[in-house]
């Protein structure tokens, strides 16, 4: 499902033109895609768009978990 700007920002304490920054820059980078025109945008999670973040992070914690057992042996 797809929501507004307004309807997003009532769910955080933070400004409408804050949400719409934040929604820009989460477009731009594939997190988030947008559907309509002008003042009736409205905003929907790419699932796709979240597959680099995944691996990214899969490969953090698997750095980090082995940099850590490394660490405990000493």
């Amino acid at each position: 499902s797809s929501l507004s700007v307004h309807e997003i920002a009532a769910r955080f304490p933070v400004s409408r033109p804050a949400i719409s920054r934040h929604l820009s820059v989460l477009s731009r980078s594939g997190l988030v895609e947008t559907h309509g025109t002008g003042h009736r945008r409205r905003y929907a999670i790419r699932l796709t768009g979240f597959g680099p973040v995944r691996q990214f992070l899969d490969e953090f914690w698997d750095t980090a978990l082995a940099r850590l057992e490394e660490l405990s042996r000493k």
